[in-house]
């Protein structure tokens, strides 16, 4: 995977003569107790969650300095700051990508790249879907209690989040007026993080 990306970023520096945004949003998901938790699924978790993102930005980076200008947004999620039962690869990866997120910031602070972190709560996508009848079972509940007593209970507008939401956050962070914004881990979860 790693050398895949490597080529990616090189082959896009090639084709446009810069990598101006790179925006990590890969993710998988597995609900089950960590003492069930099949140890591939956990790296699997991990290596697409996380590491893929460290790889993606650490090819990118050289390429946004010799430009002088860059953007890195990561797609963390809540869990990146709270944890969930059931979920533990998955809020460690999101944790760990938060942390990343700083890291490269502090790295990068002078050379016109911004590094930062979009936190959603729950939005309705397919990954989200696949892991409600998995949480129903968990959990002894029917699917429409997990969406409103599970998904929907920490986000106190009870609505999920869009996707037309998350990017317009990420046009903003990519803009001008977000040039002095960088190792944010910023919640968009109705919320949820607040309480």
């Amino acid at each position: 995977m790693p050398d895949e990306i490597e080529r990616l970023v090189s082959n896009a520096a090639d084709s446009f003569g810069c990598v101006d945004v790179v925006f990590n949003n890969a993710g998988i998901q597995l609900v089950s107790p960590v003492e069930d938790f099949p140890r591939d699924r956990w790296d699997m978790i991990i290596d697409i969650n996380m590491n893929s993102a460290f790889h993606t930005s650490r090819a990118a980076i050289p390429v946004m300095k010799d430009s002088g200008w860059g953007r890195i947004i990561n797609i963390a999620s809540a869990h990146g700051l709270v944890a969930s039962p059931f979920k533990s690869a998955y809020v460690t990866a999101k944790h760990g990508l938060v942390g990343m997120t700083k890291t490269i910031a502090l790295e990068v602070a002078e050379d016109g790249i911004t590094s930062n972190a979009i936190c959603p709560g729950y939005v309705l996508t397919p990954l989200v879907e696949k892991q409600i009848p998995d949480t129903a079972k968990a959990r002894g509940m029917t699917e429409d209690e997990v969406k409103r007593d599970v998904l929907l209970a920490a986000q106190w507008t009870k609505k999920f989040v869009t996707v037309e939401q998350l990017a317009g956050v990420a046009l903003f962070l990519c803009s001008d007026a977000a040039e002095n914004i960088t190792g944010v881990a910023l919640p968009v979860d109705g919320g949820w993080t607040a309480a």
